[in-house]
């Protein structure tokens, strides 16, 4: 029996093969890589090859403090990768068709996870084939009615779906997705407006079971919006390395703060100062939990100093 988790990252497991280098990288897996570093216990479930990367990144993994036990092995196709190319105002990703993560399987272990697990994060890309795409939709049938399904749009052309996406916001009780996605969401739900705030009210009303819209803004910070509360948040100033696991990382403190009970607008602060960290970084995965650990007491302590209204 594999001991309970807090979060599971469900979806894809990679190589991100940057111009000069390879790294660890696929969203949910950045995302329980991120969240292990606030303090949650997290796991990775996804499928990786039977060959010499699949061992590379899965002792990476584990070096960082996360589990692998829902990690499969496919003894056919290769651990997947992607060719990440920054460009001056976005980055170009290539992925690696039939990979192994396209191929993620129902199997026991992981179903029995799904339903003891207080968070479940996925996103689009890992639902590409249709193996991984009922997979996940299985998983997030079983899991637990009063955890979060977090739903990272994380819109990667041209894997990309109207069907997919509608029945992925039907799942999910908290939606994170970027200022590009969206416009690109607004054309394909037929929304009247891509105003960011108008958008996220839009997808409040049209899936009742959601919660919290949250929207990145790059360098012009970030948005979160409920039933009750509409924040935003200006950008943090920062030498952009790369942004790959940005969002991510935002994510992760988003379904850290939720799962702490902490007030929307803290849980927003920390998420945007996390983002901008991993954006000055090399790489969707840097090491920094000491860092994570003094902001997040920094922000604790400044919560619990200031007076109540």
């Amino acid at each position: 029996m594999i001991p309970p988790v807090q979060l599971i990252g469900l979806g894809e497991l990679l190589w991100d093969c940057f111009p000069d280098r390879r790294l660890p990288g696929g969203a949910p897996a950045n995302v329980a890589f991120h969240a292990q570093q606030l303090g949650l216990s997290t796991a990775v479930a996804s499928c990786v090859g039977n060959d010499e990367p699949g061992d590379e990144i899965c002792t990476y993994l584990v070096s960082q403090g996360l589990s692998i036990e829902l990690v499969q092995r496919d003894p056919i196709r290769p651990t997947g990768t992607v060719t990440v190319t920054p460009g001056a105002t976005n980055t170009n990703y290539a992925f690696l068709d039939n990979s192994a993560w396209d191929f993620l399987e129902p199997n026991a272990a992981l179903l029995e996870a799904i339903s003891s697990a207080k968070a479940i994060c996925f996103g689009t890309l890992a639902q590409r084939r249709s193996c991984t795409r009922s997979t996940i939709h299985k998983c997030l049938h079983l899991a637990s009615k009063d955890g979060l399904i977090v739903y990272d749009v994380n819109l990667r052309p041209p894997h990309v779906s109207r069907d997919w996406i509608v029945k992925s916001l039907q799942q999910a009780t908290v939606v994170k997705l970027n200022d590009d996605e969206v416009k690109v969401l607004s054309q394909l739900l037929e929304f009247r407006s891509n105003d960011e705030i108008r958008f996220a009210k839009g997808l409040l009303d049209a899936y009742r079971q959601l919660e919290l819209v949250c929207i990145t803004r790059g360098n012009r910070g970030c948005l979160a919006v409920t039933c009750d509360e509409t924040i935003e948040i200006p950008g943090i100033p920062i030498e952009v390395v790369d942004t790959v696991g940005a969002g991510d990382a935002f994510t992760a403190a988003i379904i850290f703060g939720r799962l702490e009970n902490w007030p929307l607008i803290r849980m927003l602060d920390l998420a945007n100062r996390f983002g901008a960290r991993v954006a000055s970084c090399p790489g969707a995965m840097p090491p920094l939990r000491d860092e994570m650990s003094a902001l997040k007491s920094e922000l604790d302590w400044s919560f619990r100093a200031t007076p109540a209204p």
